[in-house]
């Protein structure tokens, strides 16, 4: 009788240590842990672990701690359930399009320096190559295809062309929104978004031109620099080509005249320099800018 009420004792002891156990167990993870995926450590034995102690009380009598968003009393996820696909954006303009809004489309992406020739209101290579590079830059899915995502941008970054815009007589550029780090000093304030360069005296801009930057492969940098270097006729000793009017700023990275973007526009790109197409208004900076200057490359 004693070793049968002894062997209950011990059963019932075994119980508790295994309830308690899994209780320290199940305990949920720090929110750094939980971050960085690292498994929850127990906490020290509670000292309710001795065979006297009450049993802990079930879990259902109180809400549990959960890293989960999903508010209390969420039914659990099914393996039925299915996430519904979101819906792709309308396409609203495409190769071999004619009309009003291709032209309009045309003029539009003219206003920030995607397209250079007269808006014809036929959608062809060019303006797919314009769409496509506007989609690009702005992290959107670059298929040269006008949907209503890529128009609702362009849109919110323009404004509604003229008669003398949709004629091709005039483009009413955007004025370049300045950086904070333009506001003071001498600085080169240079837009990627876009596509400008102004020349900032104290805060007040005295010129502004049109640039264009390097390729996805040879991207021009980011950030605040000095001019560093000038040189009037420079030519370059990697790629052997002219760079008139040259103001280095980082590495061999330069503020430089470019016949090729005065030829082509916006259908070429740079290996990292900042192209400007207007002769005059590059020379006439060139000897405005001293060393030491700052400039400022920003979206």
């Amino acid at each position: 009788m004693r070793r049968n009420h002894q062997s209950t004792l011990i059963a019932r002891t075994l119980a508790a240590a295994a309830v308690i156990a899994v209780a320290v167990g199940c305990s949920p993870q720090s929110s750094k842990a939980a971050d960085a995926g690292a498994p929850a450590t127990p906490g020290p034995p509670s000292p309710a672990s001795s065979s006297s102690a009450p049993a802990p009380a079930p879990a259902s009598s109180s809400p549990s701690a959960s890293t989960d968003d999903k508010p209390a009393g969420s039914p659990a996820p099914t393996g039925s359930a299915t996430t519904a696909a979101k819906p792709a954006p309308k396409v609203l303009m495409s190769n071999g399009a004619k009309g009003d809004q291709v032209k309009e489309l045309q003029a539009r992406l003219a206003q920030i320096g995607w397209f250079d020739d007269t808006p014809t209101g036929t959608y062809g290579a060019a303006t797919t190559a314009a769409v496509k590079g506007f989609q690009g830059k702005r992290g959107l899915a670059d298929t040269g295809t006008t949907d209503s995502v890529t128009w609702d941008r362009l849109v919110a970054m323009t404004t509604k062309p003229t008669a003398e815009e949709l004629a091709g007589q005039t483009v009413n550029k955007p004025a370049a929104k300045l950086d904070p780090r333009c506001m003071t000093g001498r600085v080169m304030c240079i837009s990627k978004t876009s596509r400008t360069l102004s020349w900032v005296v104290n805060g007040k801009v005295q010129s502004t031109m049109d640039v264009r930057f390097g390729s996805q492969y040879t991207p021009t940098r980011e950030g605040v620099f000095k001019v560093f270097e000038k040189s009037r006729n420079h030519v370059s000793t990697i790629y052997h080509t002219a760079m008139p009017y040259a103001m280095f700023f980082s590495g061999g990275q330069a503020v430089h005249y470019s016949s090729d973007f005065a030829a082509r526009g916006y259908n070429g790109a740079s290996h990292g320099c900042v192209n400007v197409r207007d002769k005059g208004k590059i020379a006439a900076l060139f000897d405005a800018v001293n060393i030491g200057d700052k400039v400022v490359v920003y979206w």
